[in-house]
């Protein structure tokens, strides 16, 4: 069984730490927040005081970091401290799988390529719960060489591995999808809250769309109203499974994506707009379908 160096121990990087060490692997890993790293403790994960320690001497290495800035830290060292990049020798497959924007995960893959590390950017989907149970997609990026390297530790944290072609790619594949989840659950929200008002019971319009042509992923597994769909968070006071923040993040990662690729996305621009208005008024922790709140002009 390999060596594995795991940094970013958090919400989704604790569980996919844990899995790894369940399948046998050695992990050793390392947070900056006391809390994440007892928690590792205490789940038998070796800890560091270090991301370059957690890099040394490991046959691959994962991070699952907030953002691009912290991601181009990590590898490429800063404040006098050496990057991951720097600290790892030759050959070891490097694994990120934070949600950050397309241009740092592809200066990252560049210095790692330079250096003779095989890299994949591997953003995931399925929040903590899939994190836990092992079940997450990944979408990754990276030179054919890199996915099959990072292909084995990937299908341990992950339930569906996707190729999404070169580096960057797993980023992109992330945020064109969340950016389809985002618009979507503002139609369901804006459906739902006319329904209502028009006097149609929201179950009635749940059994009609859920087998027609108004039918999505969103309204089935996460719908917004309170008590259509037994699991979603609409029943739990809107208790993240994914939250508005995490929403709102990816929608200005997609938007940053299109305004560098030139392309339009209207109906992107404006669910951005709306899940930042949302979460400027102090909703960032609730989930994401908690936007019909704002729709509905609910406190």
């Amino acid at each position: 069984m390999a060596e594995i160096g795991f940094i970013g121990l958090g919400n989704m990087g604790g569980p996919m730490a844990r899995n790894l060490k369940a399948a046998g692997h050695a992990v050793k890993g390392f947070d900056v927040m006391p809390a994440a790293v007892e928690a590792a403790r205490d789940a038998g994960i070796e800890t560091v005081d270090s991301a370059a320690a957690a890099a040394d001497g490991v046959e691959a290495v994962f991070t699952m970091l907030p953002a691009g800035r912290h991601v181009r830290a990590v590898y490429l060292g800063a404040d006098d401290q050496a990057g991951v990049i720097a600290a790892a020798r030759k050959g070891t497959v490097m694994i990120d799988s934070s949600t950050i924007d397309v241009a740092s995960a592809r200066a990252v893959h560049a210095a790692a390529a330079e250096a003779g590390m095989p890299m994949v950017d591997a953003p995931v989907s399925g929040g903590v719960g899939g994190a836990e149970a092992g079940t997450l997609t990944m979408m990754v990026g990276g030179p054919d060489a890199a996915f099959a390297a990072a292909k084995p530790y990937l299908e341990i944290v992950g339930g569906r591995v996707i190729h999404a072609g070169g580096p960057g790619n797993g980023q992109v594949a992330k945020v064109c999808n969340n950016m389809i989840l985002g618009i979507t659950m503002i139609a369901n929200a804006e459906a739902f809250t006319l329904a209502e008002k028009l006097g149609l019971d929201p179950k009635v319009l749940f059994d009609i769309s859920s087998t027609s042509s108004g039918s999505n992923w969103a309204m089935l597994n996460h719908n917004p109203v309170p008590g259509v769909v037994e699991t979603a968070a609409a029943n739990r006071d809107y208790m993240p499974g994914f939250s508005t923040a995490m929403m709102h993040k990816d929608l200005q990662l997609a938007q940053a994506a299109a305004q560098e690729a030139g392309a339009a996305t209207p109906l992107g621009a404006e669910a951005a707009a709306l899940y930042t208005l949302f979460a400027n008024a102090g909703h960032g922790d609730l989930d994401y379908s908690a936007i019909i709140k704002l729709i509905a002009a609910e406190d």
